[in-house]
């Protein structure tokens, strides 16, 4: 099953994939990389800070790996790239 997901882009991550928003169907049970890697499909610039990405879904982090993510229509996921300051 699929699930319809908002995806939030912050940051970097918004200058690369080129929106700050967007609606998207994706599998509704799927790991943290799995994620990813759907997200890079359609914004493949995004490859470029797979090192430094934080998810979060439904406000809470998610780190890249096995972690298994069983989404909902409707669910917020953010890709936060890292923010530097003082």
């Amino acid at each position: 099953m699929f699930a319809q997901v908002s995806l939030l882009y912050f940051a970097r991550s918004a200058e690369l994939s080129g929106v700050r928003s967007e609606t998207i169907s994706i599998p509704q049970q799927l790991t943290s990389l799995q994620l990813w890697q759907e997200i890079v499909k359609r914004h493949p610039r995004l490859g470029t800070i797979r090192d430094h990405i934080i998810l979060a879904v439904r406000q809470e982090y998610v780190i890249l790996g096995d972690q298994l993510l069983f989404l909902h229509p409707g669910d917020e996921i953010a890709v936060i790239p890292p923010i530097s300051g003082g």
